[in-house]
């Protein structure tokens, strides 16, 4: 495909290889960079050889720990060793590799990650602990030249683990903007999902305007679902590229859709859309 070069696209790897099935990293390479994408993200060490023959790079690293990655984080003081340290390393992974950034989470609000029944973390402290977190990463990031992604998720969508995360704590995109810019450091960064703020606060244009001084990259998912960026959801994604664009974005758009149906045309029609 011929793009118009005013948009990096990447493709996020899990979405098309849920449970091993879809694609393999060999075949999400070889279909990506067909449809003219720069980047599989969402990847660690052991892919990057095969996205590197490829001529391709990983725009944003996986976060490297164990399970599910978003549920312990930096919010919270009883895994700040574990998360600090498996962050510092693919850090050196990333500068390795050439891979610009790795993603990061607040975490889930309970004491014990798992286990609701174990008490909550408040706001102003997950905050607090994320932050401190954060700065004793920062200078790492620095040093490498590598950006620190924090996510923002929605916790309305509880009818998949990977539509939604009820119990994350950071589920507002100004609580998650915040703390970025309460580090201070331009290696950390905010990684703007376009699905998971639609689901939880909505007016995405402005909330771009609002926060393009700390974005460090972009996901796009159709809402309700998390499906492809057709018809049957409600964002609008051309002008929301556009305005990206105008704002003067030159990150990667990362399609991070779970496919519905043909998975190369759920991406092709993606790539279409936000190629303005």
């Amino acid at each position: 495909m011929a793009l118009k070069g005013n948009i990096n696209h990447s493709a996020v790897f899990w979405c098309f290889n849920i449970a091993g099935e879809l694609w393999d990293i060999e075949k999400m390479c070889v279909v990506a960079k067909g449809l003219g994408i720069k980047s599989v993200e969402i990847t660690g060490p052991e892919e990057w050889p095969t996205i590197i023959k490829h001529g391709m790079t990983c725009a944003l690293a996986a976060n490297g720990m164990p399970g599910a990655p978003f549920m312990k984080g930096l919010n919270n003081l009883a895994y700040h060793d574990e998360v600090i340290a498996t962050t510092a390393k693919r850090i050196e992974e990333c500068a390795a590799h050439q891979v610009p950034s790795v993603i990061a989470f607040t975490g889930y609000k309970w004491n014990n990650a798992e286990d609701p029944s174990s008490g909550e973390i408040s706001l102003a402290q997950g905050a607090d602990n994320c932050v401190a977190g954060l700065k004793k990463l920062a200078p790492i990031a620095e040093k490498f030249g590598v950006d620190i992604c924090l996510e923002h998720l929605n916790t309305r969508d509880g009818s998949h683990p990977m539509k939604g995360h009820p119990g994350y704590q950071g589920d507002d995109i100004d609580y998650v903007a915040n703390i970025v810019r309460r580090v201070g450091s331009p290696r950390v960064r905010l990684l703007f999902d376009f699905y998971h703020v639609s689901v939880m606060n909505g007016d995405l244009m402005r909330r771009l305007e609002e926060n393009i001084d700390v974005i460090g990259h972009i996901h796009t998912a159709g809402n309700p679902g998390r499906g492809e960026l057709d018809d049957t959801q409600e964002i609008n994604y051309p002008p929301l590229l556009r305005k990206l664009v105008q704002l003067g974005y030159q990150g990667f758009v990362g399609h991070e859709f779970i496919p519905t149906r043909d998975p190369l045309a759920g991406l092709t029609e993606a790539v279409n859309l936000c190629d303005v």
